[in-house]
């Protein structure tokens, strides 16, 4: 037998070029911009559609005269006081939570691994609670008093779950137990809430973009501008830790202080977020598996995370507002949609026989 025919591959065993594998990476980044463009759109069309429809329907021309800041009798009002500050805090609310979910997921890898599960947003929502009804706080002080808390809770969990490094199942599992802890603190808190004390802190722990106003929208989108960047700048790591430490340090990443740096601008997202707009839930733990599902494999999450998280909140919101025959907080809408993924998640994983 020749030598030219032993080296000739077997049929139905074709051997992958190098050609092959760069057009397969063309194919994925193809797909990948095509799919942030579309989404990208989506977010501009719901945002469009807010500021047009609602009780009373002007159209595109007098929004957007009113955008660019003429007097349009009505639409002044409705539009530009009511709608515009509420779409806008929608959208960098939703990116923030979406942004900073699929960072925590993929850093752990580990989909439970969201700030709704692990402890964050019950650090903002207990500290509002408190500040609410046992100290009397309201407006800005209770947002300062939320992002505060929401950082300590991350730094508490991080602590309690270090030992020689940290492991995302052990992070995790820390963190459902202070969200434990936490949520009796604000039930304990609600249990002796006044009448109009209780409404108020209700509105802000369901999640709730009514009465939004641009001293809400200002520094969401602020520390959107300031932290998002951060992330990005990091999504190269985030990827290599995504192989596992060892790997990611083989690779040259300096794992402990790239995590510290990832975790602190992803906080710093859910917590302002959070302080402008409550804990709108399941936003952070939806955003990074459905646009991974959409985008498919390969490359970073983070930026069609964040824009999934922006379509979620406007879409929600616009849903609780007019859909349902009566008007329900957006924190509402998108918990009847994450609870069931969660339960489908939980019952997958302890199939598949992992611990989480």
């Amino acid at each position: 037998m020749s030598a030219d025919l032993l080296l000739r591959p077997t049929t139905g065993s074709p051997v992958t070029s190098a050609a092959d594998v760069a057009r397969g990476r063309t194919r994925r980044a193809r797909r990948r911009r095509t799919v942030t463009l579309v989404l990208l759109v989506l977010v501009v069309a719901g945002f469009a559609v807010s500021l047009m429809f609602g009780r009373t329907f002007y159209p595109a021309s007098d929004v957007l005269r009113v955008v660019l800041g003429e007097q349009v009798p009505g639409a002044s009002f409705t539009v530009g006081r009511l709608r515009l500050p509420r779409a806008v805090l929608a959208v960098f609310a939703g990116f923030a939570f979406g942004l900073a979910g699929v960072t925590f997921q993929t850093m752990l890898r580990n989909p439970l691994a969201s700030p709704d599960v692990i402890g964050i947003s019950s650090g903002a929502s207990a500290a509002a609670a408190v500040g609410i009804i046992v100290l009397g706080l309201n407006g800005t002080a209770v947002s300062v008093l939320a992002i505060v808390a929401a950082l300590g809770v991350a730094l508490l969990v991080y602590v309690l779950a270090f030992r020689d490094g940290v492991v995302g199942t052990r992070l995790i599992l820390m963190g459902i137990g202070v969200a434990a802890m936490l949520d009796s603190v604000t039930a304990y808190a609600l249990s002796r809430a006044a009448e109009w004390d209780l409404q108020e802190a209700m509105r802000w722990l369901t999640g709730s973009l009514n009465g939004a106003g641009w001293n809400q929208v200002v520094p969401t989108v602020v520390a959107v501008l300031v932290l998002a960047p951060v992330l990005l700048w990091q999504s190269r790591n985030l990827s290599a830790l995504q192989l596992g430490e060892d790997t990611a340090a083989a690779l040259g990443v300096r794992v402990e202080r790239t995590r510290i740096v990832l975790i602190v601008a992803a906080v710093g997202l859910i917590a302002f977020a959070t302080a402008a707009a409550g804990p709108i839930a399941f936003v952070a733990f939806l955003s990074g598996p459905i646009a991974a599902r959409i985008v498919g494999p390969g490359g970073s999450l983070l930026v069609p995370s964040a824009l999934v998280g922006a379509l979620l909140v406007l879409v929600a919101d616009f849903v609780g507002q007019y859909a349902l025959g009566t008007r329900y907080p957006v924190g509402v809408v998108t918990g009847v949609l994450g609870a069931p993924y969660l339960v489908y998640l939980i019952v997958r994983t302890h199939r598949a026989g992992s611990s989480l």
